[in-house]
């Protein structure tokens, strides 16, 4: 776990069920006059708490914060701020390819004298089988196990990969076919909130 910049004083903690839950707080922000935040649309807030949560990671400083905070609807200059994802959610049509990617990067790092391990995702992935599914029975009480059946058949070898990535990849999880789609997966099973 990297270590918390607090060098704006914006660092808070909330009991949660017990727990201390450690979070950057935007109305502490505001509080020392960097601007109306509270009036921002959500999409900038969200990209000023990214950039003031990850400030001093390296590559997001005080600065981007600074210029995030200063955001007006009317413009007034090109500031480019860096956005570092919390996680990613993958759907199966999208999300294989990214894991083969990441294969080939750890498979070229070997055959240089690299450690492989060091190919990994940086922030959670959930990959959710949805997308790439065939019906084959419908409208039966058995048509679900049915169903299931034939796709983890069909595509023994692309399941097989996945373990290894599952096995293989920190912070990288699959969520098996049958389990549902994946924004409602997402919103009941992954989506973490306090």
């Amino acid at each position: 776990m990297r270590k918390i910049d607090d060098s704006l004083g914006t660092y808070r903690k909330l009991a949660v069920e017990g727990r201390q839950v450690g979070y950057f707080s935007l109305d502490a922000l505001e509080a020392q006059g960097y601007g109306r935040i509270s009036r921002f649309p959500v999409s900038i807030r969200v990209l000023l708490e990214s950039v003031l949560r990850n400030s001093g990671n390296g590559s997001i400083s005080e600065h981007h914060v600074v210029a995030a905070a200063g955001w007006t609807p009317e413009g007034g200059g090109v500031v480019e701020v860096p956005f570092m994802l919390s996680r990613v959610v993958l759907q199966d049509f999208t999300g294989v390819p990214a894991v083969v990617d990441l294969a080939a990067m750890r498979d070229a790092c070997r055959e240089r004298g690299g450690d492989p391990d060091l190919i990994n995702p940086r922030v959670r992935c959930d990959l959710v089988v949805d997308h790439s599914l065939q019906v084959d029975e419908y409208g039966t009480p058995g048509a679900l196990k049915r169903n299931l059946e034939l796709e983890f058949r069909r595509n023994l070898e692309r399941y097989g990969f996945l373990k290894w990535g599952q096995k293989n990849l920190e912070k990288f999880h699959v969520v098996p076919p049958g389990t549902g789609i994946v924004h409602q997966v997402n919103l009941e099973h992954l989506s973490p909130v306090v």
